[in-house]
């Protein structure tokens, strides 16, 4: 059963920095792409930062390109997301998605709060 956990999020100030995590079980994510998504009321769920499988060329959303970055342990099968210089536009709900067989998944979602 493919299951995904995010974790990590909370509220930090203008300029601050948190580390998301993203456990993965029920497949492995070296076979697997994952991707970071965020959204926020009223607004529709926005790509981040993608990792390819083969942990290659990335993709970012514009916004967080020089202030995010994604990385994944093979060995814990867990996506990360490190931000920093953080802005109160990233205040979001952020998901941790799998794409398997066309098939998407999904984490509950981590809320992070950047207050000024």
């Amino acid at each position: 059963q493919v299951q995904l956990v995010e974790s990590g999020g909370g509220v930090v100030q203008v300029g601050g920095s948190l580390q998301l995590s993203c456990a993965a079980s029920g497949f492995r994510i070296i076979f697997t792409p994952m991707t970071w998504y965020r959204q926020t009321p009223g607004k529709e769920r926005e790509l981040v930062a993608m990792m390819p499988s083969d942990g290659g060329g990335r993709i970012w959303a514009d916004s967080v390109k020089g202030r995010f970055t994604v990385s994944r342990d093979i060995g814990a099968n867990s996506l990360y997301l490190d931000m920093t210089d953080l802005k109160s536009e990233d205040t979001a709900v952020y998901y941790c998605n799998a794409r398997i067989g066309g098939n998407d998944y999904w984490g509950q979602g981590t809320q992070v709060t950047v207050s000024s």
